[in-house]
């Protein structure tokens, strides 16, 4: 949507959404959960000014402003595209969005695009680049967390999103193959163990976050990567996810640096996340040498936008502007 067309304040925007919400519901679109509030940006460094809002599955006016979707961000972009908000994307060029969120700095850089959709490698930029460290919730690459009677390490990173990571044998899943299966049992634990991290750290438990993905070695600088979306399986893993996967990989100690052995590839900085969809490949540039790493961007390429056109639900206010559906 276009945010210029949107209340300032939250308890009038969010009471807008829930009227939104209310309307695609009517129309059979009651599972759209993702909400993109994107204008021209008023920095002179950025193109897109863009705000993430969560639509929580439990009622119309549940939300949660916390965070950002990748995927929507270039969703974003390409809705931006296509009704002149922006130039039209071509090959080779670059759209700088600003993440109202959580101050993030996206590029969305068109590979590929035609009257379909576009292809993007997306990167999540740190300037100045940050110290790895600074990238730990907790200030450390493991932290135990309280569960039912044990105690189970997780790495807890906060890149585009804040995400717990934890090795999936410690939910009870050994192979890949039974961590791509629909389980209702480990899907029912990943979800216990998100809210259990709520608890800890004295994070709302009827959020989006953080984030929860069950992870397996998979090879070396390789991953098979099991993620949980809003409210349901994730059909590969979020954008935000591989990008905060590709920064915890870079932190020595924590569960995907362990997993994934990028330590016996150091001249590589390319990490592969098999999914049950697809493998999705991230890279991290770290500034620094030993003892003063530092990220300063990462990339995920080859993402797909699909344009599906104008979608205007009825009824509506006058006063909503609607982009054009992408997926």
């Amino acid at each position: 949507m276009d945010a210029r067309t949107l209340p300032d304040s939250e308890p009038e925007l969010l009471a807008r959404l829930s009227e939104l919400r209310s309307a695609l519901a009517d129309q059979g679109a009651s599972d759209v959960l993702k909400n993109a509030l994107v204008q021209p940006s008023r920095h002179p460094l950025f193109d897109l000014d863009y705000r993430f809002v969560q639509s929580m599955p439990d009622s119309f006016d549940s939300f949660d402003l916390r965070g950002s979707c990748g995927h929507s961000i270039l969703a974003a972009v390409e809705a931006a595209a296509r009704t002149g908000m922006i130039q039209p994307l071509v090959a080779g060029c670059r759209v700088r969005v600003n993440v109202l969120n959580n101050g993030d700095n996206v590029v969305c850089e068109a590979e590929e695009t035609d009257d379909g959709g576009t292809r993007f490698t997306a990167h999540f930029l740190c300037s100045p680049p940050r110290p790895v460290n600074d990238l730990l919730i907790t200030g450390e690459p493991v932290t135990g967390i309280p569960f039912e009677g044990r105690t189970v390490p997780v790495s807890l990173v906060s890149m585009g999103n804040p995400y717990l990571f934890v090795h999936a044998a410690e939910l009870g899943v050994h192979t890949v193959e039974d961590l791509f299966a629909d389980d209702l049992v480990l899907f029912d634990r990943m979800t216990r163990l998100r809210l259990a991290v709520c608890r800890t750290l004295g994070w709302d438990t009827t959020g989006a976050f953080p984030k929860v993905a069950a992870l397996l070695p998979d090879g070396p600088g390789a991953l098979a990567v099991r993620a949980i979306s809003v409210p349901s399986w994730h059909p590969t893993v979020a954008l935000t996810g591989a990008t905060c996967l590709a920064a915890g990989a870079a932190v020595e100690g924590t569960i995907p640096y362990l997993l994934s052995g990028v330590s016996e590839q150091p001249d590589s900085d390319l990490l592969s996340l098999r999914t049950p969809g697809a493998t999705v490949r991230a890279s991290a540039r770290i500034a620094g040498g030993p003892g003063d790493r530092r990220l300063a961007w990462i990339s995920v390429a080859e993402k797909q936008v699909d344009y599906a056109g104008l979608f205007l639900p009825a009824p509506t206010s006058e006063e909503l502007s609607w982009l054009p559906l992408t997926a």
